[in-house]
């Protein structure tokens, strides 16, 4: 079997310039989500990684400015996609129509093909609508009538859902959650932060506004840039141990799959270069353990009921494996 080619390793110099340009885009997308810096570099390093981000919270936090500044700032094409109950699998992957005068099918695309793609209120819609996004998020391709088509490159989908409790919400399924790469809260501003949205508002300064700092060509050299950072074998073995003991943390009905390590090798890469480095330390994987895993377990019933968490499986499977030294 032919061998597999080795990437080029990073330099310090092109880590140190991936990180000024990750710099240089989350200061732009700050200029309207303001006081939300791990968030912004959350949702950043997400689509570097090349996985999907999940932002669950209550309404009017910015869920959906957040999506359009990052689309803006990276000079990506954006789409947003209103998910409501009756909303229909082809009003999302399109149609194909068939013109009689032409006497021919004619594929008419819909919003998943764009850079960003907003999906908003996502557990709003149907299990069935939900499903359509299943296989762009894992494959990168859409499939209308037999016929498959591939998105442009880089693709993120960004879905933004209401908390499960409220009224008229379908729980995202399994399958679903384990192809979002993180899933995160925005939470409230700060008072300074509220301030400042209030001013630009007041001063007429509009999100539309906003102007590119990198163009898509760019982006796909962050990506590539991305992949060629250092991962150790102890890190990688720090990993396969994390998901492992949330898999067999008692009380746990459901732990992170393969999928999710890989995830987490992906971001962490990410996290790395923006901070400058050409390689993975296992603080790395700490910082990002929670959005990229939390969403994927599952516990039992009878864990629920004694008020155990998935915050508290994580937390146990840091606290029980060993971290890596030198």
């Amino acid at each position: 079997m032919p061998s597999a080619t080795a990437l080029t390793p990073l330099t310090d110099q092109e880590a140190g310039a991936f990180a000024d340009q990750f710099t240089t885009i989350v200061t732009n997308v700050e200029q309207f989500i303001r006081g939300k810096d791990a968030v912004v570099r959350l949702a950043l390093t997400s689509l570097l990684a090349e996985g999907h981000l999940l932002l669950e919270d209550v309404p009017g936090l910015g869920k959906t400015s957040l999506a359009r500044a990052l689309a803006s700032s990276l000079g990506l094409t954006g789409s947003r996609i209103q998910f409501t109950p009756d909303l229909l699998p082809s009003d999302v992957t399109g149609v194909t129509v068939y013109h009689q005068s032409r006497g021919e099918f004619e594929f008419h695309p819909g919003p998943i093909f764009a850079n960003v793609v907003l999906a908003d209120e996502i557990n709003r819609a149907s299990p069935k609508t939900q499903s359509a996004l299943l296989e762009v998020m894992a494959e990168r391709t859409v499939t209308v009538d037999g016929t498959s088509r591939p998105v442009d490159r880089p693709f993120l989908v960004i879905a933004t859902q209401n908390p499960i409790d409220m009224d008229g919400t379908f729980p995202l399924p399994e399958a679903q959650l384990d192809r979002f790469l993180m899933r995160i809260s925005v939470g409230y501003p700060d008072r300074l932060a509220e301030e400042s949205i209030l001013r630009n508002d007041h001063e007429g300064r509009l999100l539309t506004d906003l102007a590119a700092v990198t163009n898509p060509a760019k982006v796909k050299q962050m990506v590539a840039t991305a992949r060629r950072v250092y991962v150790s074998d102890s890190v990688i073995s720090y990993i396969v141990a994390l998901t492992e003991a949330t898999r067999n943390s008692a009380g746990i009905r459901l732990g992170a799959s393969p999928r999710g390590g890989l995830g987490l090798l992906a971001a962490a890469r990410v996290w790395a270069a923006a901070a400058g480095r050409n390689y993975v330390l296992p603080d790395d994987v700490v910082t990002l353990i929670e959005p990229v895993l939390i969403h994927r377990l599952v516990l039992a019933p009878e864990a629920l009921a004694e008020g155990s968490s998935a915050h508290d499986v994580l937390r146990r499977a840091i606290a029980t494996v060993q971290i890596p030294q030198g």
